[in-house]
């Protein structure tokens, strides 16, 4: 599968964000702990030459502690600063407000030397979908701006001042050109960072199907009472849209409304805590 939604709203994003990073010392990079790597945008890679990053691996309760630890491990081993947070912060803003301090440290340091005080400045990029809103709400404790469970929401540049000397610039979320990776489409597409209405959904949770059957078959069980066994995903996708009465008047499978449901019981964490990429 090859996706190539890119609104004209993203590409002027994309511009204006390749201006405006002059104005900011550092970088947010809020990923998706579900599919890390397949968050990383290619795209992106002028905004990062030439300041600093912290990456924020978000959404962490969606996953098993075990793969956060891989992940955080993963990046550290590059040598990246990474946080790793819950969408709605609360306790854990601390982190990410402490990772910007420390890397922009020297600076700060510098003018207070003089007597002055430095607002440290970071742009808060990612692709759509993966809490970059929620996460600024948190940071800035309820005070700003729209959030929804849907890609696109953010469409414009936002300067949030916080209450300790940060401001942060909000960015829309933004995806390739073209997604060429198969597992990388798919990987967005599950976690809801592309639009579903551009997607056939029913193809989407009918691979979806096939990939928990290989790798969490027990949770597939569990939630929708079949037998995974060695049944094709599509044969288990129908069952799972029998055993739910997904079923339309003749007694043909609905496989829309099945799609549609499957789909949402990943995405809400219905089905238990799953990863979709390991390092």
């Amino acid at each position: 599968m090859i996706i190539q939604w890119f609104p004209g709203h993203m590409s002027k994003a994309l511009r204006k964000m390749e201006e405006s990073v002059r104005k900011v010392d550092c970088i947010l990079y809020v990923l998706d702990a579900r599919a890390p790597f397949s968050c990383i945008n290619p795209q992106f890679a002028p905004l990062l030459a030439h300041r600093s990053v912290v990456y924020v691996i978000n959404k962490i309760d969606t996953v098993d502690p075990a793969d956060v630890k891989a992940w955080k491990e993963y990046f550290e081993g590059r040598g990246e600063t990474v946080v790793c947070t819950n969408s709605a912060l609360g306790k854990e803003a601390g982190k990410v407000l402490s990772a910007l301090s420390a890397i922009n440290k020297e600076k700060v340091d510098r003018y207070q030397a003089k007597g002055a005080r430095y607002d440290v400045k970071a742009m808060v990029i990612g692709m759509p979908n993966t809490g970059k809103s929620t996460m600024i709400n948190s940071l800035a404790k309820g005070r700003r701006t729209v959030t929804g469970d849907r890609p696109g929401v953010t469409r414009g540049e936002q300067w949030i001042r916080l209450d300790n000397g940060v401001v942060l610039l909000d960015t829309p979320g933004t995806l390739c050109h073209s997604i060429e990776v198969e597992d990388t489409a798919f990987n967005l597409a599950y976690i809801g960072c592309i639009r579903d209405a551009i997607l056939d959904t029913e193809e989407l949770a009918v691979q979806f199907v096939g990939k928990m059957s290989r790798e969490y078959p027990a949770l597939l069980e569990q939630r929708y009472k079949v037998t995974v066994g060695d049944k094709t995903p599509l044969k288990l996708f129908e069952d799972i849209a029998v055993s739910r009465g997904f079923l339309l008047k003749a007694g043909e499978v609905d496989y829309s409304r099945t799609a549609a449901s499957v789909l949402d019981d990943f995405r809400k964490g219905r089905l238990g805590k799953i990863v979709l990429e390991r390092p």
